[in-house]
């Protein structure tokens, strides 16, 4: 979606109310269902993998759920950076947090192509506001939508560092290092590679193998702080879930121990993921394949 067409269609939401948008984000949706048969297929084998007991028609069904679904985040994405932001949040876990901030502990908060990850991000600046938070993100060429995201979150107070398909500068990963032993709190994506060669753990999900990336998990390693797994949920027109976890500490007493902490506590993360997922089935925008072959 272009820059020029997501303001224009804010502006008509603005202006006639948000049936506006939705009018049209349906239409778009509707043409992404039909006509890129890659991302529907994958939506389908996920949902297969997710309700392996139900035919193959819901699955179909819920694929078109997921897709209209994910046109609301944009709405959502301008009401809840905007002046009149009325959203309402209710949370578990922020206790965790709230120490972590207060202590100046540090931590690596994963987040997940899942819910509403940015209404999270506003959210905690204002819940937290002595958060000192960083957030890395992938950075895709030509995108516009996400040059105003990325906008957004960093008029909001937080740091921001974009990663390219070619996996940015070892001096990204250096600047989340000391941002960690400040005492700050740094936030990635624990579900998508940014690229094909970048070092991966193997986890089982929903009964079958996938990737996820080494990446949060070493950082935690390297900082020696805890790592936090967060989601924000839409449950309702202009309500949230805010779930944070406990602090999950990486114990590893010797470089050889190293994978073998980063491997269990990718599975924690996988695991989280998955019992939340099956909550909220049709708030999963995770449009790549993702799932390999079935476990044992």
């Amino acid at each position: 979606m272009k820059g020029w067409f997501y303001k224009t269609l804010i502006a008509g939401a603005k202006a006639f109310g948000q049936w506006f948008f939705k009018l049209f984000a349906w239409f778009v949706a509707t043409g992404y269902f039909l006509f890129r048969p890659h991302r529907r297929n994958t939506g389908i084998n996920f949902y297969g993998a997710l309700f392996p007991d139900r035919a193959f028609i819901h699955h179909l069904w819920c694929t078109w759920r997921q897709f209209h679904d994910f046109t609301q985040v944009f709405l959502e994405r301008a009401l809840i950076s905007g002046t009149e932001n009325t959203a309402v949040f209710s949370s578990t876990g922020m206790e965790h947090l709230e120490r972590a901030v207060s202590n100046r502990t540090g931590g690596v908060m994963i987040m997940s192509h899942a819910g509403n990850w940015e209404a999270a991000a506003h959210h905690l600046t204002k819940e937290l506001p002595g958060i000192d938070l960083l957030l890395y993100m992938g950075k895709k060429q030509k995108e516009q939508i996400e040059r105003l995201q990325k906008n957004d979150l960093i008029n909001a107070g937080i740091k921001v560092i974009a990663v390219d398909e070619e996996g940015g500068s070892p001096f990204d990963i250096v600047e989340g290092v000391q941002q960690l032993k400040n005492g700050g709190m740094v936030s990635m994506a624990g579900d998508v590679l940014f690229r094909k060669d970048q070092r991966n753990v193997r986890i089982s999900f929903l009964g079958h193998e996938a990737v996820l990336p080494e990446t949060p998990y070493l950082l935690a390693l390297l900082s020696k702080v805890p790592v936090y797994v967060f989601f924000a949920w839409r449950t309702g027109r202009g309500h949230y879930h805010v779930s944070i976890s406990e602090p999950i500490h990486m114990k590893c007493d010797s470089r050889a121990q190293r994978r073998r902490a980063i491997a269990e506590t990718a599975q924690e993360y996988a695991d989280h993921l998955a019992r939340n997922i099956r909550q909220h089935p049709f708030q999963w925008y995770h449009f790549e394949p993702f799932l390999g072959k079935k476990g044992n």
